[in-house]
């Protein structure tokens, strides 16, 4: 899940100070009635992402699976 403080976000590539300041700049520019809103949008942005993505994969793993089973 993403998140102001998400756990990827402050474990990746910035720090939880950072976050927090980003969260303070998103709450300043959004207002607190918009904040949620937006981050529903995100979260089923991303959740449409990782579908298409997975069914990108199963659709690869079933090509590898035919071409080896052509081969044999």
């Amino acid at each position: 899940m993403i998140g102001l403080v998400g756990s990827s976000l402050v474990i990746g590539w910035i720090g939880p100070g950072s976050a927090v300041v980003i969260g303070l700049a998103a709450l300043i520019i959004f207002g607190p009635k918009k904040l949620p809103e937006l981050g529903r949008a995100a979260g089923k942005t991303l959740k449409e992402f990782k579908s298409a993505t997975q069914g990108i994969m199963d659709e690869h793993d079933k090509d590898d699976k035919k071409d080896s089973d052509v081969k044999k």
